[in-house]
């Protein structure tokens, strides 16, 4: 089958790339500011295109490649409510937002992909969001499809819900419907952790996998100013301690035949996750390395967008624009 070809921005550790590389998408360009970040990207992909740069700073008549592709796709930094930045023009995410929608003005791609948070798509505080976006864009010929996707529906086991839009030019928009979800049942996060929590030989991996039998909490990477890597604020931190986790930092290894994990300290009858478990509950394939010590390969992974999330939207897209897309289903949320 065809292959098609793609433009991803803010690329972080490669979910969003490698879930679309599945779907049928090959990146002609991957962006990302952070040196480490790009490490991992040529690390596991050597043969990719990778662009060591600001966003804000992305000029396509340099990168002349860019052009004409079929799809501009954009994992973003989490946009904050309107409310604390005031206006669409100020705030860094939002800067990178309306740097991200400047440029299918420049590139002209046939299918627009940004990932963001869920609030992005219905929250009344997004509508003067929204509604830049749709102004800059329908001009040019797109149309819109806003909607959320949990990735626990696609096989991952996490809680994590991601607000989408979809965009595309005609006779595109009307062959494409948001995927449905690939798994009538969730993965719980002690059926994938398992394995690995085992992998040493502890005897109680088999009951604490019964005691984390839902799908775990949202991954949190947090910032990059402050300290190291713990699992999310303290209610997320509640939600892991119900499933026999540490969240306020992670273990250089699994648990040894006693439960005993010889970097933790803290006394506490608590499992604490390893950076590799994490990357398990993002759904990363095994083998995808990261770049750069604990606390800075956590944070990508946390940051991540997970590959079959980004596999099943992009096959949707894919299939729209080779002219294999459903045109009857999906058209409630469409704009």
């Amino acid at each position: 089958m065809e292959r098609l070809a793609s433009v991803d921005l803010c690329s972080g550790a490669g979910g969003l790339a490698l879930g679309l590389e599945r779907a049928g998408f090959d990146p002609v360009l991957l962006l990302d500011n952070k040196p480490i970040a790009c490490e991992t990207l040529r690390h596991n992909r050597p043969a990719w295109n990778v662009v060591e740069l600001d966003l804000l700073d992305f000029d396509p008549v340099e990168y002349p490649v860019a052009y004409d592709v079929d799809l501009l796709s954009a994992g973003l930094p989490r946009v904050k409510s309107p409310a604390t930045t005031k206006r669409v023009e100020t705030g860094l995410e939002l800067r990178l937002l309306k740097a991200t929608v400047l440029l299918a003005h420049a590139i002209q791609p046939k299918a627009v992909l940004i990932e963001n948070v869920p609030d992005l798509v219905d929250s009344a505080q997004f509508e003067e969001v929204r509604s830049y976006i749709q102004s800059e864009l329908s001009h040019l010929g797109y149309r819109f499809h806003w909607f959320i996707l949990n990735a626990a529906d696609f096989g991952v086991p996490q809680d994590r819900k991601q607000g989408l839009l979809v965009a595309l030019k005609e006779p595109h928009f009307d062959r494409f419907h948001p995927p449905a979800p690939t798994v009538t049942e969730h993965t719980t996060a002690g059926e994938a952790l398992l394995p690995s929590m085992s992998s040493r030989g502890w005897t109680g991996a088999a009951e604490w996998a019964l005691q984390a039998g839902r799908v775990a909490p949202t991954l949190v990477g947090g910032s990059d100013k402050r300290g190291g890597a713990d699992l999310g604020p303290t209610g997320t931190k509640n939600l892991w301690a119900q499933m026999g986790i540490n969240g306020s930092a992670l273990s250089d290894e699994v648990p040894g035949p006693t439960g005993t994990q010889e970097s933790d300290t803290s006394g506490s009858r608590l499992k604490k996750l390893t950076v590799e478990q994490t990357a398990v509950l993002q759904s990363f394939p095994e083998g995808w390395v990261f770049a750069g010590k604990k606390t800075a390969r956590y944070r990508q992974i946390g940051h991540a967008s997970p590959p079959p999330a980004g596999e099943a939207v992009g096959a949707a897209i894919a299939a729209a624009l080779r002219g294999d897309g459903a045109t009857d289903q999906g058209r409630s949320n469409r704009l």
